[in-house]
């Protein structure tokens, strides 16, 4: 017979809370290691953020044991309390936004130093969990998000996440995190999402067989700021088709904008964009590929009343009828 195992409790329990624990042999008959876990639960509470990483990345391997023994909730539960508490110990005024300067990075001002300072106490935290798989990852933002944490370091860490993972991942795996990545960012307040970082996502997704699902909630997220966007954001490539420019994406943005109440809002906003659209319809109009159905449909799109001077549009007519 073999010689029995050691047994910690549980096995990744820090060592500096065993020194006073009898060590536990494991024989014949002997209780399991999840029987050992769940009497060690009440304990979760003392342990240093470190272990429960250590506990999670343990677990992530094995979800189901866990999940049914419900310890990596209770692990989940105690990771987000510390990085709550952490959060109110060491506030962070500059990420009141998500494209305030508490989230940029920059080196001209020593008021900018300050701000990077505030961005550092606010994400210590994104690299040690870019490590959970993105399961995890779901079950840690929501958790996150019904304690109230600020949606723009949630919406900055999925960003992080995301970019961090892609590093080292196969195609399956950057497929499974970019389906998480879209839907967790869906949940938040889109106020709090950087409209330039979700066009960051929306390269990968470009190349990759998504779900349909996942696909139509960035493009609404993307579409409901879309008077944000540059005219760079929107020449996309149209991989596989023979126009330049994917023309069926961009209207898609626009009724997605319309759709989520941009024209009755705010008249700014819809001109913001009106002026966007007719540089993009500049841009596109030389494309000798370009159906006339696809220039009428971006011409057409917006309302009369979202222009104030037709110039630009009377522009790119006559580039395309040439």
């Amino acid at each position: 017979m073999e010689d029995p195992i050691p047994l910690l409790i549980p096995r990744y329990m820090p060592t500096s809370m065993l020194e006073d624990k009898p060590r536990v042999w494991l024989g014949t008959g002997s209780c399991n290691l999840l029987q050992k876990t769940k009497d060690s639960i009440d304990e979760l509470s003392f342990w240093a953020r470190s272990d429960l990483l250590v506990a999670l990345k343990h677990y992530q391997d094995s979800p189901r044991t866990a999940t049914s023994s419900g310890v990596l909730e209770k692990c989940l539960d105690s990771l987000v309390g510390r990085l709550a508490m952490a959060s109110e110990v060491t506030p962070c005024a500059s990420t009141s936004s998500p494209d305030s300067s508490g989230l940029r990075i920059s080196f001209n001002t020593r008021s900018t130093q300050s701000s990077n300072k505030g961005l550092f106490r606010a994400t210590w935290w994104f690299e040690d969990l870019s490590a959970l798989s993105p399961n995890l990852i779901e079950m840690l933002v929501k958790s996150m998000v019904s304690r109230g944490h600020n949606h723009v370091i949630v919406s900055g860490f999925l960003f992080y996440y995301q970019k961090s993972k892609f590093y080292t991942a196969s195609s399956e795996e950057k497929r499974e995190v970019l389906e998480i990545v879209i839907d967790m960012l869906y949940t938040l307040d889109p106020s709090s999402i950087s409209c330039k970082s979700l066009f960051g996502v929306l390269r990968p997704v470009l190349r990759s067989n998504i779900s349909k699902s996942c696909r139509n909630k960035l493009e609404s997220m993307i579409g409901s700021q879309l008077d944000q966007a540059t005219i760079d954001n929107l020449l996309i490539p149209s991989y596989g088709r023979s126009y330049l420019y994917d023309v069926n994406l961009v209207l898609r943005f626009l009724k997605a904008f319309l759709r989520e109440g941009g024209s009755e809002s705010s008249p700014i906003r819809m001109k913001k964009v009106a002026s966007l659209i007719d540089l993009y319809i500049t841009e596109v109009a030389p494309d000798r590929c370009l159906k006339s159905s696809k220039f009428s449909a971006l011409v057409m799109v917006l309302p009369d009343s979202a222009r104030d001077s037709w110039d630009e549009l009377y522009h790119a007519m006559d580039i395309y009828l040439e």
